[in-house]
């Protein structure tokens, strides 16, 4: 796969591997919502980048749409439970995740999924992540970023208030916790900037996709 990543000014000659997760931010979105976000938690990042590229074995999708069948846009993996992932330092984010997350949670993160965003064209559309969970039931999303950042965004489900963007990449980590999956909708928008391709790896408990 020939894509073209612009390496982050800061990556110099880091290895992989995970800085601790004492420097994690909550913003408080309301509604009992909250994100936490952390800049560069995974060091060496663009290698991982590289890594994932070539040993994911990346899928297309179709889905319909109305009256016919659209591509995705994006290319997937995904983890289940049990499933070895492709480096070891996703195993230990996994697991630093669950270990730091256990009070709030309640379960370990056990799954993951992978999307590869290949240009500005790639995207996903606004959704909240709760396939299995009840209309009241809290759950949890941890995001790493790796490539060029690509902006998160998020925004009420009522309408109710204005939209929360987060820029994330290079080894960025965003949680959205809370009633953020059930009150909050996400989305990673289209750009018409020049942008390079972005893999998100998305850590959830099982039963949530």
């Amino acid at each position: 796969m020939d894509l073209n990543l612009q390496p982050s000014l800061f990556a110099g000659e880091e290895t992989i591997g995970l800085r601790p997760l004492d420097g994690l931010h909550r913003t408080d979105l309301g509604m009992g919502a909250w994100i936490d976000v952390l800049p560069g938690w995974l060091t060496g990042a663009d290698e991982l980048f590289d890594h994932l590229v070539h040993r994911v074995p990346w899928r297309e999708e179709q889905r319909r749409m109305y009256d016919r069948v659209v591509e995705v846009p994006r290319l997937l993996a995904h983890y289940r439970a049990g499933d070895p992932l492709p480096h070891p330092v996703l195993t230990a984010a996994r697991d630093a995740l669950s270990a730091r997350y256990a009070e709030e949670l309640g379960e370990p993160f056990r799954t993951a999924g992978l999307c590869l965003y290949r240009d500005g064209r790639d995207s996903v559309a606004w959704h909240g992540d709760r396939i299995g969970r009840g209309s009241t039931e809290d759950t949890m999303v941890a995001i790493v970023s790796v490539g060029d950042p690509r902006r998160l965004a998020l925004r009420p489900r009522d309408g109710g208030g204005p939209t929360v963007y987060r820029a994330l990449g290079h080894g960025d980590l965003v949680v959205m916790g809370g009633s953020t999956q059930r009150t909050w909708d996400h989305a990673i928008p289209k750009t018409s900037r020049a942008v390079g391709p972005r893999i998100s790896v998305q850590f959830r408990p099982a039963g949530v996709a």
